[in-house]
């Protein structure tokens, strides 16, 4: 990491100096890439003020700490920089996690729960919601049909061993959905 330390109002110390780049080089393991940090040391009356930015690769990170102490300001300053490029890291991270997975690969919802989409755009939703079908002819379905409330029921036709689907139509009659050869 290439440190550069300014001092404003205050006079330049090795000592300090050499403290802000040891506590940054300690944070450098952090960063995945090289970066540049940029450390102002100034005085104004009775604060010392810590400011640090760095900038690297995708990374662009900014913080000032004030005080009565400049040894506490750049330990403050540090404490804050250190949980901003956590919060980056780990956002990065969720970030690539969720383009690598499929949104309908996700097994653990339970039946029945509507999908919103993320934003307001007003589109369908989609209900989702697991059925069991178990083998049976068109006949015992559409005796099935007269039994139960829905308006359609999923069956494995017994003769083809391909669901398909017998619903009820506007008209009352029933209507069959069977995939072709």
């Amino acid at each position: 990491m290439q440190i550069s330390v300014t001092f404003k109002n205050l006079d330049p110390s090795d000592h300090l100096k050499s403290y802000v780049q040891n506590k940054l080089n300690k944070l450098d393991k952090l960063l995945d890439n090289p970066a540049e940090a940029n450390v102002v040391l100034s005085v104004e009356k009775i604060r010392h003020i810590a400011e640090i930015k760095i900038t690297g690769d995708r990374l662009s990170i900014n913080c000032r700490e004030k005080t009565s102490d400049m040894y506490s300001s750049i330990d403050m300053a540090l404490d804050k920089l250190e949980k901003q490029i956590k919060k980056n890291k780990q956002k990065i991270k969720n970030h690539r996690q969720g383009t690598r997975s499929d949104p309908m690969e996700n097994k653990a919802l339970p039946d029945d729960i509507p999908l919103t989409p993320m934003d307001e755009i007003s589109e369908p939703q989609i209900r989702i919601q697991n059925i069991d079908f178990k083998p049976m002819d068109v006949e015992e379905a559409s005796l099935q049909m007269n039994l139960i409330p829905d308006n359609f029921i999923v069956f494995s036709n017994s003769r083809t061993n391909k669901v398909n689907v017998l619903y009820r139509r506007k008209d009352g009659d029933l209507g069959l959905i069977q995939p072709r050869n």
